[in-house]
């Protein structure tokens, strides 16, 4: 069988969540199946270490497609040409993706429709293209995966996906997140927070993470515990940041807040293990990596009620209101103050994280891919 893959988002330099998605499924699904053979379409010169095993073949599709137009042109066009050229048995896009043109059937990831429910987080140009033609790509799929239950009932909800076109894979988080040693923490605080403690932000700082209520959050904690505790933002800064960029060049506690820009796997690992707590108001998720991450790295995680949340944290999290700063700041006020509750968050984080493993997502999305097959066969019949 000749299985083609979208890999646009598998970028050596700026791995994020849809890349590590990719990577990590990938990788276990070309090792468990070598009796086919996978095709990773690129968009743009790779990193060799993309090419999991010797049943991958590597191809640049040119031009690199990341804008509206060239998305068109990327998937409606050259793609639908490669597929054709490699005889494709299936197309799998995990970026939510999908040709319009093309007979070849196709499995496609969809992540979450945050565009639907935040849309002042995108850029105008991209809400449009998302807006017009998501709800063609979800149709023309013959299979959907999606990452929780939550956004299988969205994808319900908004474009009336029938049941036996939908599969809920979750998601996971690498075996590099675990509990980091005392000592090493202790290096962490030093090289970050002058060896203070500290809450942390793990994601892209962009509006729909809600960055400024956690900022707002934050004063309000420094304000009534009156504590040297620091917030680091572990991010790469995003787009649309007006706002924010405004509220800290005013903002009391600028000094105690550590801005770190894009960091790597590895030094995430770090960030996250040495925190006290992990706080996460992102106002929507349709899964949310960083709670889980936190979860197996013995970090508490604090996050917002809505959405996915509470489905992937379970009773081993804190729930805020997010775009309540008063209730975020509560929750960071409880950590601070209750270590036999964080002892207890800690245990139970350990035991939630272990129903998510990137073995379980990638059965489930090659189960999303045979009934592709499956589906392309019956109609040839």
């Amino acid at each position: 069988m000749i299985i083609a893959v979208n890999t646009r988002t598998l970028l050596a330099d700026h791995l994020e969540g849809v890349g590590y998605f990719v990577q990590e499924v990938f990788r276990r699904i070309a090792a468990a199946h070598p009796e086919h053979r996978f095709y990773f379409l690129f968009d743009r010169p790779y990193d060799p270490r993309f090419v999991f095993g010797p049943n991958i073949t590597p191809i640049v599709v040119s031009p690199p497609a990341r804008h509206p137009i060239l998305w068109r042109l990327w998937f409606d066009l050259k793609v639908p040409l490669l597929l054709r050229r490699i005889k494709a048995d299936v197309f799998v896009s995990p970026d939510g993706y999908a040709s319009l043109t093309t007979k070849v059937p196709q499995c496609l990831v969809v992540h979450d429709l945050g565009f639907l429910h935040q849309p002042e987080a995108y850029k105008r140009i991209h809400l449009g293209y998302l807006r017009r033609r998501l709800p063609r790509f979800v149709r023309r799929a013959r299979q959907v995966a999606t990452v929780s239950e939550f956004s299988r009932r969205d994808l319900q909800q908004q474009y009336g996906v029938p049941d036996e076109k939908l599969t809920v894979v979750y998601s996971a988080v690498k075996e590099s997140f675990r509990p980091l040693p005392y000592e090493a923490q202790e290096a962490v605080k030093a090289q970050y927070t002058e060896g203070r403690e500290y809450f942390i932000y793990a994601g892209a700082l962009q509006p729909r993470k809600n960055i400024v209520n956690l900022l707002k959050a934050f004063s309000l904690f420094k304000k009534r515990q009156r504590s040297n505790w620091k917030l680091v933002l572990a991010g790469r800064m995003a787009w649309k940041n007006d706002e924010l960029m405004k509220l800290l060049a005013t903002y009391k506690f600028r000094d105690d807040v550590v801005l770190t820009g894009y960091v790597d796997e590895a030094e995430l690992v770090r960030l996250i293990g040495a925190a006290y707590a992990l706080v996460y108001p992102s106002f929507f998720e349709g899964f949310g990596v960083p709670v889980l991450e936190a979860m197996k790295c013995g970090v508490p995680a604090l996050t917002s009620q809505h959405t996915s949340m509470s489905e992937i944290g379970g009773d081993a999290a804190l729930y805020f209101d997010p775009k309540e700063p008063a209730s975020i700041a509560e929750m960071m006020m409880y950590i601070y103050k209750d270590e036999d509750g964080r002892a207890r968050l800690v245990q139970e984080g350990f035991r939630q994280a272990e129903q998510f493993t990137w073995e379980r997502t990638a059965e489930g999305v090659w189960s999303a891919i045979e009934k592709t097959i499956e589906q392309g066969t019956r109609n040839r019949e």
